[in-house]
């Protein structure tokens, strides 16, 4: 692997320290990457602060075309960056060759759009005008599951917003965003875009930092908390995209053969490890058998392996972390579930787990009460529609859900009685950067994606003055 370093100031830099990127399907070092001080953390800040004023005065025209660059510098490069991000996610070479694709789309839809001037009203004695103004130095905080789709998801919309960007992947994840950094580096002016890394150390100084005006951060609801908590201390805008528990609901009229394999794309994808990935799956009990079989059927035939080599469906979790909590919920579903397919940890080095069916589970589970992250899907029966409605919305999380049924009529109507910032009919995880996205109670603030999640990177600034002469 070639040297990494940071960009800080328009330079790729090396850190003050170093730390191991592993691979998660063999466990071995794919690269020692730099990891930044508190002091290169500040640095960027200040050199983002000092770019800030002339971007902000760059036309949109002019910060459209920068980020279009952007775009086709990862076109040029889509494969050494996909085979990266295999190498430190470990997710399978076509998902990543998908995601680093995914990844120029966000970018060239979200870098189209424009932030025109309102006028609210304009009568005998008073016009009034709304103007988007940009914040000034933006933090985002990506994490390791997606580290360049969500890079896309908040990138484009700060910089043709006008304001500066510091960028901090996760650490175990750091190693495409460092490459993509020094693609593009000589796109940006000096100081507009800086990325630094950190050993989970430098998230609490951002959220703090007095020159920092936003916060945009994708992890974990826990750990949402404490940016709230934190940024509220300097009054920081936060878009917070957290946790989910998302509901499948399944009506009692589906055809099994033709549902299941939807359903498993939905739980499963990325080895489970999405945010608004189906987490439990209420299914009628007059075709819980039948989908059960369905479901244990692809998982049994579902390759698990290195995501480099071909054929490979599903890789390994991403960390030893998550692949131990993960292995909790195997122990959960042991004891109060039935488990139909895999089950278990897989004997051979990396973080490997089955895909994991288990059914006769109720809530009370872990399995069902808890975020998994991980591909274990818990199916639980239920025999009337307003009792599921009411279960599946028994949750603090709020992020997303989907209804499966042969009559569309009756699925929006369940679809419309549940708390969640989304809610699919017939599939799971259809994301466009055009629909706008966020989390209902403690799944999220704010929206991202989409003319809204480009509002958020701005400052309504509202003219009210006499009509012009």
């Amino acid at each position: 692997m070639s040297d990494f370093n940071l960009l800080i100031d328009g330079k790729m830099v090396p850190g003050d320290m170093t730390m191991p990127v592993l691979n998660p399907a063999t466990e071995e070092v794919v690269a020692q990457c730099p990891r930044a001080s508190k002091s290169q953390l500040d640095t960027a800040v200040a050199a983002a602060k000092a770019a800030f004023p002339a971007w902000a005065a760059t036309s949109i025209e002019d910060r459209r075309k920068v980020v279009m660059k952007m775009a086709d510098v990862i076109e040029a490069n889509s494969g050494e960056l996909a085979r990266l991000l295999t190498a430190e996610q470990g997710k399978p070479l076509a998902d990543a060759t998908g995601e680093v694709l995914g990844m120029a789309a966000f970018f060239r839809y979200l870098g189209s759009l424009d932030l025109p001037m309102k006028v609210i009203e304009n009568s005998g004695d008073r016009k009034v005008e709304a103007y988007r103004r940009p914040l000034g130095v933006v933090g985002a905080i990506i994490p390791w599951n997606y580290p360049l789709l969500i890079l896309a998801f908040k990138l484009p919309s700060a910089l043709i917003a006008g304001n500066t960007l510091i960028v901090k992947p996760a650490p175990t994840t750091p190693l495409a965003s460092l490459r993509f950094a020094e693609l593009i580096k000589d796109v940006v002016p000096k100081g507009v875009l800086n990325f630094i890394t950190d050993a989970n150390d430098l998230g609490g100084e951002m959220t703090k930092h007095p020159d920092i005006r936003k916060i945009s951060f994708t992890g974990s609801t826990a750990t949402g908390q404490k940016v709230m908590a934190s940024a509220a201390q300097t009054l920081k805008r936060i878009t917070l995209e957290l946790g989910g528990n998302d509901a499948g609901i399944v009506l009692d009229d589906v055809d099994p053969k033709k549902v299941a394999p939807g359903i498993f794309e939905g739980a499963f994808q990325n080895s489970g490890q999405v945010c608004l990935a189906i987490k439990r799956l209420y299914v009628h009990e007059s075709v819980y058998d039948e989908l059960c079989d369905e479901l244990v059927a692809i998982a049994k035939s579902t390759v698990v392996d290195d995501g480099s080599k071909q054929g490979t469906k599903l890789g390994p979790l991403q960390n030893k972390m998550q692949y131990e909590k993960v292995k909790t919920f195997l122990e959960d579903a042991h004891k109060n579930g039935k488990v139909v397919a895999g089950g278990a940890a897989m004997d051979r080095p990396g973080y490997f787990i089955e895909p994991t069916i288990v059914r006769d589970i109720k809530e009370g589970s872990k399995l069902v009460d808890e975020e998994q992250f991980g591909p274990v899907l818990p199916l639980i029966k239920y025999s009337d529609k307003d009792d599921v409605i009411r279960r599946a919305n028994a949750t603090t999380y709020g992020l997303g859900a989907s209804v499966w049924s042969s009559d569309i009529k009756r699925a929006h109507e369940v679809a419309t009685q549940l708390e969640s910032g989304t809610v699919w009919i017939n599939k799971h995880l259809d994301m466009a950067p055009h629909i706008p996205f966020g989390g209902a109670k403690q799944s999220g603030i704010g929206t991202e994606f989409a003319e809204e999640g480009l509002a958020e990177f701005t400052q309504l600034q509202i003219i009210n003055g006499p009509p012009a002469a």
